[in-house]
């Protein structure tokens, strides 16, 4: 069974060299891509051997970490269906534990892996100069590989059975949003320590934490041998072998001796976002409401002039004389307050979609938070990256929970007034079809636009006076700010939302005769 699984895995290989020229091109391209990325790797492995032990340590354990979470995660996030699917060989008759080991075994021939077993050269040679055993880096490259094969083969065989007919672009789109969130600001936050040619506190202790985690144990074994401390570990790299190893082959008797309920693909084709928000009248409008966000070209130039107009606000700053450091402080509470502020007429872009709203009795809270689901997907991300930039670029870290919390109070807050100025004080709008720059003839609507970004700014002055303080120097004022501006924020959202359900539902027939004549 190993043997023709194997010969299945060079079959594939084969086929996917003898597919169309373009084809064939792109695959070539992306396998030099790949040997020179791997040959910069290993490269940068090697110059490692001259480092100090605790820069070495640190660079391989985070970065052996992120590789192992690396084989985990992409499966989940919608990467190629498994050629060697165990589901596949069914028809075999081959035993579970047979199979599981056949495909294990099969996997090791893979681009990822061969790739992994490169490094791993690379870290021996590395461990070796720093006076690490060559029989331990051998065991530690051994554990971190099995663990990354095992751990790649479990997420691949849950994605297959739990996620197929759930995962879709947008869900998918969404995962890699989340990842951005963290994996960015971590990133800033490490370019922005001070080395010094020592590596800084904060990232040893995290070291210490991943070298007794699942992901960073086996990374760390030699490491923690030069320190007598390699017990724990190597307790750790083993059992997370044998915990992955045993779940592979329960997941593989389960894909062999279960049978996939019947679902009817009429329900499963184009969907897109109602797929993925939830079945009440609140998620049905946030998926209406992507949708509009994403395709219609009135959205997309809103929230494309924010950041660009941000980073644009500390132009004139530097070019009067104000220190960079300051000024770059500047574009992330900007960010927080435009798109707080963007949803403040929204119900007039409706134009006659709104009926679908009032026609079914849609509660007001849940029309009311629906719509704000489409800019909170667009407006996080963007700060969770300009805040760390921000305040990476001033370079005193003491101002994040404030600058965190005067961002979190402009933007919930701006979200809670705008929630309530759109159903009160709607204006014309561009109608759908529309330019991006073709607004309609009015002669109101001035008025709604600043009394929502005056509003942020009034309930949001004890966050922006506590940051204040922080900039002074006050260190303690940051958490007030940090704490504060949460508060603020969430309780203006919330009356925002629960006051503007309550004139939506009873306006609902003077906004239908507005989105019809606006």
């Amino acid at each position: 069974m190993a043997a023709h699984v194997l010969r299945l895995r060079l079959a594939l290989l084969v086929g996917a060299l003898r597919g169309d020229a373009r084809q064939v091109t792109r695959s070539v391209a992306v396998l030099a891509a790949l040997v020179v990325g791997l040959g910069a790797v290993v490269w940068g492995l090697l110059r490692l051997r001259d480092a100090p032990d605790e820069v070495a340590q640190t660079v391989t354990i985070v970065g052996g970490a992120g590789i192992t979470v690396g084989f985990f995660v992409t499966p989940l996030l919608g990467g190629p269906e498994d050629p060697l699917d165990p589901r596949r060989f069914a028809v075999f008759g081959v035993s579970p534990t047979a199979l599981a080991g056949s495909v294990l075994l099969a996997s090791v021939a893979s681009v990822p892996v061969l790739s992994l077993m490169a490094l791993g050269v690379a870290l021996v040679a590395l461990w070796g100069a720093h006076g690490a055993a060559p029989a331990v880096g051998v065991i530690s490259v051994v554990l971190g590989i099995l663990t990354c094969v095992l751990g790649g083969k479990v997420a691949a065989a849950l994605a297959a059975r739990v996620l197929r007919h759930r995962r879709s672009r947008e869900l998918t789109g969404l995962l890699l949003v989340g990842l951005l969130v963290v994996v960015v600001p971590v990133v800033v936050f490490l370019a922005s320590l001070q080395w010094r040619g020592r590596v800084p506190t904060q990232l040893t202790e995290a070291v210490d934490i991943l070298a007794v985690t699942p992901v960073g144990a086996a990374w760390a074994l030699p490491w923690r041998a030069l320190d007598d401390a390699a017990l724990l570990p190597a307790l750790v790299a083993v059992g997370t072998v044998l915990l992955l190893a045993a779940t592979w082959w329960a997941l593989v008797h389960w894909l062999l001796t279960t049978t996939e309920r019947p679902l009817s693909s009429r329900a499963q084709r184009g969907l897109g976002w109602f797929a993925v928000t939830p079945g009440t009248p609140s998620g049905a409008i946030a998926a209406r409401s992507l949708i509009y966000w994403l395709r219609d070209p009135r959205y997309i130039m809103n929230f494309l002039v924010v950041p660009i107009s941000a980073i644009l606000t500390m132009v004139p700053l530097v070019v009067v004389g104000v220190p960079l450091s300051l000024a770059a402080l500047l574009p992330a509470p900007f960010i927080a307050l435009f798109f707080g502020w963007l949803a403040h007429n929204d119900l007039a872009y409706d134009s006659t979609a709104l009926w679908m709203h009032v026609a079914s009795a849609v509660r007001g809270a849940a029309d009311r938070l629906g719509r704000l689901v489409p800019v909170t997907l667009i407006a996080v991300p963007l700060l969770a990256i300009a805040v760390p930039v921000t305040v990476g670029m001033h370079g005193r870290w003491a101002l994040l929970p404030a600058m965190v919390g005067v961002c979190a109070s402009l933007f919930l807050s701006g979200l809670g007034l705008s929630s309530l100025s759109s159903v009160l004080a709607p204006y014309p709008a561009s109608r759908p079809g529309d330019g991006p720059f073709q607004q309609p003839q009015r002669t109101g609507g001035a008025l709604a636009q600043g009394a929502v970004l005056v509003g942020t700014l009034v309930v949001s002055a004890p966050a922006l006076w506590w940051g204040w303080l922080t900039l002074g120097g006050d260190d303690e004022a940051a958490w007030s700010a940090f704490w504060g501006g949460l508060a603020i924020g969430a309780s203006v959202l919330t009356a925002g939302v629960l006051l503007g359900g309550w004139f939506f539902e009873r306006r609902g027939g003077r906004l239908m005769e507005f989105v019809e004549s606006a």
